[in-house]
C-alpha cells in the first residue's frame, strides 16, 4: 500500500469532515419531517432550522486550515518549482 502525499490526506480529511457534516444535516432533516412532526411540528421545525445552518458551517469548517496545513504560498522545498511560482506571482528576486 503506498502512503498518501501530502495533499490527498489534507483532501481527504477535509472531505470526511464536510461530508459527516452533511449527513448530519440530511439526518436533522429527513428525520424532522418523517418522524418528529408526528409528536411535535415545533421540534421539527426547530430541526430543521438547525439543518439550515449546518451546510455553510460545513464548507467553513472543511476548508478551515489545519495545523499541519501548508499554506498556499509557502516554499515546497523544490527550489526550481519555488522560483517558477514566485516568477509566476511577481516576486522574481534577482540575485545580484
Amino acid at each position: 500500500m503506498a502512503a498518501r502525499s501530502y495533499a490527498e490526506g489534507v483532501y481527504a480529511r477535509r472531505r470526511r469532515v464536510y461530508f459527516w457534516l452533511m449527513g448530519v444535516c440530511l439526518v436533522l432533516f429527513v428525520g424532522a419531517w418523517a418522524v418528529v412532526r408526528l409528536w411535535s411540528v415545533p421540534a421539527a421545525v426547530g430541526m430543521c432550522l438547525a439543518a439550515m445552518v449546518i451546510p455553510p458551517v460545513a464548507a467553513v469548517i472543511a476548508n478551515r486550515r489545519g495545523p499541519d496545513d501548508r499554506w498556499w504560498d509557502d516554499p515546497s522545498g523544490d527550489p526550481q518549482s519555488d522560483e517558477w511560482w514566485d516568477e509566476l506571482d511577481g516576486r522574481k528576486r534577482r540575485d545580484s
